[in-house]
């Protein structure tokens, strides 16, 4: 396999370095890359492995554009909302680079298909917002021995790391548990600085061709952590642990979170289909609600424990918010004050 000409003109900057060079740029001409996620990370993700030269590049994202999004994933414009992500993506980037093959999944990762995916790419980058889907990235990753390119937001503050690379540490070895739902909430639930994907994303970016062009020094066994409010960096070490073994998939990574419960949860269908039936409260912001409901009481999470005597409890209760997170601690809240009532999470969440 060669570099054409216009391939040469495509990625002269490249070529000149003697880090990388023909020899690089063929490497990453040949290899295959998935990324989870065309959202916040997966943006800057795309964009630059795709600039970059990286000859297959796969995107898994069941998602459509929201107006919300444009605030951070600048891949997108206000002529995308509505429509499939990893589709548009695919769409704009084709203009960025002619060269490089896309395969689009508009479909979620799931345990049915991580294994399948995961065996058809040298790497795998995450770009989800839920330990559901970072834990089942992690088991698939290290199964199929496929080095994963981890990343991280949370308001101010992104992470990178690298796994499973020439079996390095995993992604339970730095968290072998799950947060408890509610202590560790995404974007949607608690904001996130415009410009932080952008930057983690780029991190990610690098490390992948990194691995690809085998230069530099690899995030494995450390975590990278950024603070854009005071523009600090810090890398910490971590050991890869020998006695966490993975060589299945949990049977349903949201019960391994603890995110449902098939005792409390309900769709937004089967609410529908019998809405006289429940009683509705809506933990999100007031101007959550005001933008869209679905009808019954708005009470905000951190108001709710001082206000539950206006809920009403004459019918099972349907507790909703964005995602569902925000309402199983809603959820939690209510039985800790002892209620009656039979409690259900609205799954998915409303917005």
């Amino acid at each position: 396999m060669k570099l054409t000409l216009e391939e040469k003109k495509q990625y002269s900057r490249h070529l000149i370095l003697d880090e990388i060079g023909e020899k690089g740029q063929l490497k990453l001409k040949q290899s295959k890359v998935l990324v989870i996620g065309a959202g916040g990370l997966g943006c800057p993700v795309l964009q630059y492995l795709t600039a970059a030269g990286v000859g297959t590049i796969g995107i898994i994202d069941d998602d459509v554009v929201d107006q919300s999004n444009l605030q951070r994933q600048i891949l997108y414009t206000t002529d995308d909302i509505g429509f499939s992500k990893a589709l548009r993506a695919s769409k704009r980037l084709s203009k960025l680079n002619p060269f490089v093959k896309f395969n689009v999944y508009q479909e979620k990762l799931t345990n049915n298909n991580a294994i399948y995916l995961f065996n058809k790419y040298d790497i795998v980058v995450d770009g989800s917002d839920n330990f559901s889907t970072r834990y089942l990235t992690n088991d698939a990753s290290v199964i199929t021995e496929t080095p994963l390119v981890y990343g991280a937001i949370f308001k101010f503050e992104g992470q990178v790391s690298v796994f499973n690379y020439h079996k390095s540490a995993s992604y339970r070895c730095l968290y072998p548990t799950p947060p408890k739902p509610g202590d560790s909430p995404n974007c949607s639930e608690i904001g996130v600085l415009g410009v932080l994907p952008g930057i983690v994303g780029s991190l990610q970016a690098n490390e992948v061709i990194k691995l690809i062009c085998e230069i530099g020094v690899v995030l494995t066994n450390k975590l990278l952590i950024y603070d854009t409010l005071n523009m600090r960096q810090l890398i910490l070490k971590y050991e890869k642990n020998n006695s966490i073994i993975i060589d299945k998939l949990e049977n349903d990574y949201d019960f391994f979170c603890g995110i449902k419960s098939k005792e409390n949860e309900i769709t937004l269908d089967e609410v529908e289909k019998n809405i006289e039936s429940y009683s509705l409260l809506d933990v999100r912001e007031i101007y959550e609600h005001e933008d869209y409901n679905i009808g019954g009481k708005n009470i905000p999470l951190d108001e709710l424990e001082n206000r539950l005597h206006e809920v009403d409890f004459s019918k099972p209760l349907v507790v909703y918010c964005a995602s569902g997170i925000r309402s199983k601690k809603a959820i939690d809240i209510l039985i800790k004050n002892k209620t009656k009532t039979k409690l259900l999470n609205l799954k998915g969440g409303c917005f």
